[in-house]
């Protein structure tokens, strides 16, 4: 029997459903984990080509087909952490495509079992493009 890879990051149904909208209005999509000041830290969607992918960032993987990107100095905290893209009503501070719906993406986490380590997705760091 073959282990099955386990995502670094995965999503909500009614996130998947506010990706849809922002797909069909936007075209294809891109995350970014964004540790910043304003934002907290919190899953920034962006069209793709909106937000420049640098060479110390990390994929973790996709949601819903979209990249799902984190800066390395992020991931060096986050690597033992599934992260949980979710929406909840309201407005953030943010230039994230999905505030115009009156909703924002958040990141619910968990720890990883020891047993899943060994199986997560990997990971490639980012390219200036």
């Amino acid at each position: 029997m073959t282990a099955q890879t386990i995502a670094r990051v995965d999503v909500t149904p009614a996130a998947a459903d506010v990706i849809a909208q922002l797909r069909d209005r936007h075209g294809p999509l891109m995350f970014h984990q964004s540790g910043g000041c304003c934002d907290g830290s919190s899953p920034m969607c962006y069209a793709v080509g909106d937000f420049i992918v640098g060479a110390s960032d990390i994929w973790l993987g996709q949601i819903e087909g979209c990249d799902f990107w984190m800066s390395e100095d992020q991931f060096i905290y986050w690597q033992y952490t599934q992260l949980l893209i979710d929406v909840t009503p309201g407005r953030g501070a943010s230039f994230s495509l999905e505030i115009p719906l009156g909703v924002r993406f958040l990141t619910r986490s968990r720890l990883f079992e020891p047993g899943e380590l060994a199986h997560l997705t990997p990971t490639h760091t980012g390219q200036y493009v």
